[in-house]
């Protein structure tokens, strides 16, 4: 049997929890060589702690305002949606460097009654117009960051009508009642946090466009810092209008023309109409789950690359050094050699399935998976990409993924849980704004240079209709009975991967409590480096890890913004990124 399994959305009786269980089953047994009888036993009682079904209120988000708004709506009887809804507007405004309600979205829904699960694809879409040399001038490609400050870089918006396709289905309360915290907040003002003064007044080139520099500039021509109130009236209005309106309100009318508009704008207009923001449809998906320990793990299926993490975690039953623990020389330089081999194929193949056929059975197969493994401890330098079965001839990849992203997990009363990752993709998107918010910048998310130097092209390059390859991938945590364990994730660009990862590792495989898994230091290993957390690993980590060839230098990537929570003995053992600025609630 594979090691993993598509969940199908429509299924709306419990999920086949004979595909599951014998999965988990069939992975134990090739498993048990590196797993000791009580390292299993440990794991087999943890997992034993799901004696009642998990139920909210829970929310953990990156600001203290949306997680407030989120269960005040959890509070007057709202469902996992309508929280998340609530939850996203407040983001958008009070977090604006991370998401938006120009940008997109991906969410993993749980549904208690009938365990099954589905994957909403809110990833932005190019224009209609976009060919494979969108980023290009004069023959060659654009600088990265000409391209994002272009109007090129702006995708058709998915968060808001993917919320609306959600909340159709499973909410509870009016759509109009869920944007009140954020129309209050945007009307009469919020307090800047020293995280949001920090982006503000910092080098993001995206800060000092002409849009955010009205934005963020106060009447005596100072800018906003902490402790500050910034009020964003736009944004209220922007709000009110999607209330009364649905997404509609965000992909026809006056709000469309102002996003068509700002895209339109030089340098470098965009070619992003109000036809393509219309004409843009989110995606129901289903799952992709595979098991870990007496676990199992679900993502989102291809354009996002949640699978890679479940093929680093198969990987990781294969690898006994990475069952040392956190304390371990080995299971650190473990870790950081699978997930070289981990993006060196994510890199290679991941991009929309409707244009690429990405091999994700294939690298999940167990004799790929341990091939794979077995290099891991020989390796040195970048790791090559294998060929997994069903690989397509693809080219090389070029694409670069920087910061800008968040991610909230949802529980409400009846144990229906939400996992979102959102993203405007870099530090105030583009820095183009209209209705008093961000536009993205994902289609730089696309391979900017398109094809191989032999004519092969990328699985990510640049379509018309296409959506970019994404990094985000929230996470559903089940037991063997298709129980809902936990949900989790992290914003980071394509050092997402290696969050979640280490997440899932430290909670799960390690038995730590949340908050500890989070807050340990991050090591992200793609390539030929290995970028860390430096001054979180003791002397003795890091030597023991340099005499296994791995040697530690500062993390350039956005770090970590891990939000979410495991059900253990009853309760939420739930956390939030002491990195960011998030709390977790569960009253």
């Amino acid at each position: 049997m594979r090691a993993y399994s598509n969940l199908s959305s429509n299924r709306r009786r419990k999920i086949s929890l004979t595909l599951t269980t014998a999965a988990v089953g069939a992975f134990l047994l090739t498993g048990c060589a590196a797993t000791s009888v009580a390292e299993q036993t440990a794991t087999e009682s943890a997992a034993a702690t799901v004696q009642a079904p998990a139920r909210g209120p829970f929310v953990s988000a990156a600001n203290p305002l949306a997680v407030e708004a989120g269960m005040k709506v959890l509070a007057r009887g709202g469902s996992a949606v309508d929280a998340a809804v609530a939850i996203q507007a407040v983001l958008g405004l009070v977090e604006p460097q991370s998401s938006g309600l120009g940008g997109g979205a991906f969410m993993m829904f749980y549904d208690a009654e009938t365990a099954a699960l589905t994957v909403y694809d809110g990833r932005e879409t190019a224009p209609s117009s976009a060919t494979p040399e969108l980023f290009y001038e004069n023959g060659r490609p654009l600088p990265f960051v000409d391209a994002v400050l272009s109007g090129r870089s702006t995708g058709a918006p998915g968060a808001v009508p993917m919320l609306a396709l959600a909340q159709k289905q499973h909410g509870a309360l009016p759509w109009s009642e869920l944007f009140g915290d954020a129309e209050t907040l945007a009307q009469d003002g919020f307090v800047v946090s020293p995280r949001l003064a920090g982006m503000i007044n910092g080098n993001a080139p995206q800060a000092k466009t002409r849009w955010a520099t009205e934005y963020f500039t106060k009447p005596d021509g100072t800018r906003y810092v902490a402790g500050d109130v910034l009020k964003n009236p736009a944004y209220a209005e922007t709000v009110r209008t999607l209330a009364r309106e649905g997404a509609a309100g965000l992909q026809t009318g006056p709000l469309a023309e102002a996003i068509a508009a700002a895209v339109a704008e030089g340098p470098r207009p965009g070619a992003l109409t109000t036809a393509d923001i219309a004409a843009y449809r989110p995606l129901v998906r289903e799952a992709v789950c595979g098991p870990y320990k007496v676990y199992v793990v679900c993502v989102p299926p291809p354009p996002s690359s949640g699978a890679s993490i479940l093929q680093l975690l198969a990987m990781g039953e294969q690898t006994p050094d990475l069952d040392q623990g956190a304390q371990s020389p080995a299971a650190w330089a473990a870790f950081a050699q699978l997930q070289r081999l981990m993006y060196a194929d994510r890199d290679r193949y991941f991009g929309d399935p409707a244009f690429v056929s990405v091999p994700v059975a294939g690298l999940m197969d167990p004799t790929y998976v341990a091939e794979r493994a077995a290099l891991a401890p020989a390796l040195r330098g970048a790791a090559p990409f294998g060929t997994p079965l069903g690989a397509p001839r693809v080219g090389a990849d070029a694409t670069r993924e920087p910061a800008g992203t968040s991610h909230f997990v949802v529980v409400d009363a009846k144990g229906d849980a939400v996992s979102m990752t959102t993203t405007v993709e870099s530090l105030f998107g583009s820095g183009r704004m209209a209705g008093g918010f961000f536009l993205n910048n994902q289609l730089t998310d696309f391979s900017l240079v398109p094809t191989a130097a032999d004519g092969t092209p990328a699985a990510n390059a640049v379509a018309a209709g296409k959506r970019p390859r994404s990094s985000m991938s929230p996470v559903i945590v089940l037991d063997r009975e298709g129980r809902l364990v936990g949900a989790l994730g992290s914003p980071g660009g394509s050092s997402i991967l290696a969050y979640n990862a280490k997440a899932l590792i430290a909670a799960l495989g390690w038995g730590l409590p949340v908050q500890e898994a989070f807050d340990l230091p991050n090591i992200v290993a793609k390539g030929d480096g290995f970028g860390a957390d430096t001054e979180g690993f003791s002397e003795a980590i890091q030597a023991g890890m340099a005499e296994r060839g791995i040697v530690l230098r500062p993390n350039t990537s956005e770090n970590s913004g891990l939000h979410g929570a495991l059900w253990r003995n009853g309760r939420w053992d739930g956390g939030a990124d002491s990195r960011r600025e998030g709390v977790a609630r569960t009253q």
